[in-house]
């Protein structure tokens, strides 16, 4: 029987984005024979890499190629030549954002559960970050990021930015998050600043209401985020759900990836009512690029996120996460994990491909 078709749109982007996507398409097609599906994957320029061959940093040629994918992996934006000129008018980030809006990417989920072999490489004590195992989720379309009036005074000595958020914004995103709540420990942890910002008010009204009427067996509670990030350091494991606005996820998140003892290896998704994105949560990461140390696992935890959720092939998703905990059980693991490693990007690659492909038999 001739199996479907499920096309991956496939953007490397700048730094180490190609290096790391290489690692995860590796996976990908390794496995490919053992899936329900085959599988197309369809490459495109994000960043700055776009900016450069078309003057766009999220061309409309890219955007048709994501919007006709099942899924898309993404690698990661951002370069020097643009990073480092502040008058710079058109920046590979602006790709990004305008990538979200246009896919309706709205929701950014993050799971964080670090490895039991990695518990002392985190900067956090062991005691302090075992039995940590949350999920963030931070609205991705909205707030101070998109607002608008935003700009400079004329005399160019005041600037200013506008953080809105409407209704619906939250609702959507609430629910995505009173679901995930739900498949798990029944808590969610609302984070906010509702003693200072009137949209964080607007958020806890909303939230609660929808708590209230649809989601009663959930725990819901709230967390000002200066506390939040105090409680990421001192006792994560006391987190399950964590739902937040646009700038506060984007700030937590980070310093979630910093309690797993490297941000190469957290994963995340973009997802929206038509279309999911995933991706590793790091940056471009410019100095590593083409010196093979750059850390996939992120990349390609990503990808099992992508089999699971957009794919619908569990079994693929749970062999690639098996690859990867035996890779760092075993030290195959590139030098932010291992200090002095000689495994490189691509060998950590060849690993978790021939190991899932092992697992799946």
């Amino acid at each position: 029987m001739e199996r479907a078709i499920k096309k991956i749109a496939v953007l490397p982007g700048d730094g180490i984005g190609p290096e790391i996507i290489e690692q995860a398409v590796k996976v990908a097609k390794a496995i490919e024979p053992k899936l329900s599906c085959a599988l197309q994957f369809d490459y495109a320029e994000i960043g700055a890499c776009a900016i450069r061959s078309c003057g766009e940093p999220y061309p409309d040629s890219t955007d048709k190629v994501c919007k006709e994918a099942d899924a898309i992996l993404f690698g990661a934006v951002g370069d020097p030549q643009f990073d480092n000129n502040p008058s710079a008018k058109v920046r590979p980030e602006q790709g990004l954002l305008k990538m979200r809006k246009s896919l309706g990417l709205f929701a950014n989920i993050r799971p964080l559960k670090p490895y039991e072999e990695l518990l002392d490489a985190s900067p956090l004590k062991r005691e302090v970050i075992s039995g940590t195992d949350m999920v963030i989720i931070r609205e991705l379309t909205g707030g101070i990021y998109f607002g608008e009036p935003r700009g400079r005074t004329e005399d160019g000595r005041k600037a200013f930015d506008s953080c809105i958020y409407s209704v619906e914004e939250i609702e959507r995103i609430a629910r995505i998050a009173f679901e995930y709540a739900s498949r798990r420990r029944k808590k969610l942890t609302l984070v906010d600043k509702a003693n200072v910002l009137a949209t964080s008010r607007l958020w806890r009204e909303v939230v609660t209401r929808i708590g209230k009427s649809d989601y009663p067996n959930i725990e819901l509670d709230f967390m000002f985020v200066d506390n939040a990030a105090m409680k990421l350091v001192m006792a994560p494991a006391q987190l399950d759900v964590v739902l937040t606005e646009n700038m506060f996820g984007d700030i937590l998140s980070d310093m979630g990836g910093a309690i797993g003892g490297s941000i190469g290896l957290m994963p995340s998704a973009s997802a929206g009512s038509r279309y999911a994105l995933y991706e590793p949560i790091h940056g471009s990461f410019p100095q590593a690029k083409g010196k093979n140390i750059a850390n996939p696992v992120a990349t390609i935890l990503s990808l099992a996120m992508l089999f699971e959720d957009s794919l619908g092939e569990p079994d693929a998703a749970k062999a690639i996460r098996e690859a990867c905990a035996l890779s760092i059980k075993e030290r195959i693991c590139t030098p932010d994990i291992v200090p002095g490693s000689s495994c490189g990007t691509s060998q950590v690659g060849d690993f978790i491909a021939s190991t899932a492909l092992s697992i799946l038999g």
